[in-house]
């Protein structure tokens, strides 16, 4: 199994939704691990900067066309973009992931884009809301009965998370990587959920 964890970034992609996740993925407490279990690349349509809804450009590794066939994880990160035709280009991508049994996460609109394309109907999931599930997905999204609403959802090696879950979002994908021990990764969570100050009170 490659070790390359694969972001999608459309134009005006949600910049902290990656954050947590990616810094877990290539750091510890301490600094940043000289053997990481994985690697974090960007994929993006062209191989040209993609710009974030902050105006932050990032350089992708990768475009649609020359991204690897085998990875450990894909994720889609929110934005304005996946209502785009841009998004069209990532459908075959996904398709491809969860027919391989690849882990899947998706965030914020990345989650609404699932919905679209019928990735949610079987299983539970999450979003920015039921409702905005039911409209991006119209006829095709057939699985309201699934949804859970929660901050963040794991089922069967599909992560989903609302707009405001990035901290939950990285928890889910973490353990489902078993990027580190479960013991280790609550920590992590709880560190940034209730912050220094709380857990380390003068």
């Amino acid at each position: 199994m490659n070790n390359e964890i694969l972001y999608i970034l459309l134009p005006d992609y949600a910049a902290h939704e990656a954050v947590y996740l990616s810094q877990a993925i290539a750091s510890d407490e301490f600094a940043l691990k000289e053997t990481p279990k994985y690697v974090n690349k960007i994929v993006a349509p062209t191989l040209e900067p993609v710009k974030s809804i902050g105006r932050f450009n990032t350089l992708p590794d990768y475009s649609f066309d020359t991204m690897p066939k085998d990875y450990a994880a894909l994720v889609l990160i929110g934005g304005f973009g996946w209502s785009t035709p841009a998004a069209e280009q990532v459908v075959p991508i996904v398709r491809q992931a969860i027919e391989k049994g690849k882990i899947v996460g998706a965030i914020c609109n990345g989650a609404s884009f699932m919905a679209k394309h019928g990735f949610l109907n079987a299983v539970k999931h999450t979003g920015n809301g039921l409702e905005q599930l039911k409209y991006w997905g119209g006829e095709v999204y057939t699985n309201s009965d699934g949804y859970v609403h929660a901050q963040a959802v794991s089922d069967k090696n599909i992560v989903t998370a609302n707009g405001s879950a990035a901290l939950e979002f990285a928890k889910e994908l973490l353990l489902l990587l078993e990027n580190d021990t479960p013991e280790r990764i609550a920590m992590y969570y709880q560190f940034y959920k209730q912050g220094f100050c709380t857990l380390f009170p003068q």
